[in-house]
């Protein structure tokens, strides 16, 4: 039996991976890791949190004897690790939050790993998932490939780009047995609205601004999150060790067509005037440090493992529309901050 630690899985694209691995697998154990600050949520996962292969503890990955203590009574195997922080804004508030996290806590992650396993790296996995931002920044024409040098631009993906490198290290100098991924912009069910998309969502229920950065002519390649985890399970099961893989959405779309297109759908799903939305865009200073287009190329990925998105960007954004109007309890728990008290009414009782 398998026994995966997926640190992050409380955060949004951690709690769809931990979604996805408790229900195809129930044959492993998984353990979800999370610190549980203000982009973690249990509610993400109430739908499995009695699944009898699925254990929650709250930690953080820069707590080395916390770590050794769940390697060695859980024995873990595999390493899906998915735990940062990931908000270019509070990067460039906080940039040292972010070493801590991202670079130190990869880094204390790894270590632990390679100790606990003892050169004993037979069924031993450790993934790695990150962003495509370490690229830097794109013009109006090319992609990101797996062999594009490292250009980070913000604290944030130099945090990232910074913790890929010691992903490798670990690899060339120990052995240890590592996958890397670099996505791009995920996009669906369960995203903290401090985001793009469910922060307009939001906005536009409540007929509030939809700040916009500059003119919004940045391009983003937008990946449906459910479309990413899938990618991530095939690469944990099947892809090379010591191999890094992209994963993009292949849609393309500027920030202002983005929002224009969202609004159009809101309008209809709320019955509104078309264009009653629109108005509420408020183009607002530009973001320093602001790249200007990400795509990637996800051809590796196609090639050799058969991965390829499942939906458009129009669907997937219509799905995501429909998860938040469905779920207005969980998005006004969130913006509220109520959501935080979920630990302590679920887990303390136990």
């Amino acid at each position: 039996m398998q026994t995966i630690l997926i640190t992050g899985g409380a955060g949004f694209i951690g709690s769809h991976l931990t979604r996805l691995f408790v229900t195809k697998y129930p044959e492993y154990k998984i353990i979800n890791l999370d610190a549980l600050t203000y982009a973690g949520n249990l509610a993400n996962l109430a739908d499995i949190e009695d699944k009898p292969n699925y254990y929650f503890v709250k930690g953080n990955i820069t707590d080395m004897p916390l770590l050794q203590n769940i390697f060695e009574e859980h024995r873990v195997t595999g390493v899906l690790h998915c735990a940062a922080e990931s908000h270019v804004d509070r990067s460039i508030t906080d940039p040292l939050a972010f070493v801590k996290t991202n670079v130190v806590g990869t880094a204390t992650l790894l270590q632990v790993a390679k100790q606990s396993w003892n050169n004993d790296f037979d069924n031993k996995i450790f993934y790695h998932i990150s962003t495509d931002e370490v690229y830097g920044s794109l013009g109006g024409e090319g992609f990101f490939y797996e062999t594009t040098a490292y250009d980070p631009r913000s604290p944030y993906s130099a945090s990232k780009a910074s913790s890929d490198h010691f992903v490798r290290a670990f690899y060339h100098t120990y052995g240890l047995p590592v996958k890397i991924s670099n996505c791009s912009n995920n996009y669906g069910p369960y995203h903290f609205p401090e985001k793009l998309i469910p922060l307009s969502i939001n906005n536009i229920l409540h007929n509030k601004p939809l700040p916009i950065y500059g003119k919004g002519e940045n391009i983003r390649d937008w990946l449906f999150v459910e479309d990413h985890v899938k990618a991530i399970d095939i690469i944990f099961h099947k892809g090379k060790i010591g191999e890094t893989y992209n994963i993009g959405g292949h849609n393309e779309w500027t920030n202002i067509d983005l929002i224009k297109e969202l609004c159009r759908q809101m309008d209809l799903k709320l019955g509104r005037p078309h264009g009653t939305s629109a108005q509420l865009i408020t183009f607002v200073k530009d973001r320093a440090g602001h790249d200007l287009r990400y795509a990637i190329d996800a051809t590796k990925l196609k090639n050799e493992l058969g991965w390829e998105p499942s939906l458009q960007f129009e669907e997937g954004l219509s799905k995501t529309i429909d998860w938040y109007l469905n779920n207005k309890e969980w998005l006004n728990n969130v913006v509220s901050g109520h959501y935080a008290a979920y630990y302590d009414e679920q887990y303390h009782k136990r």
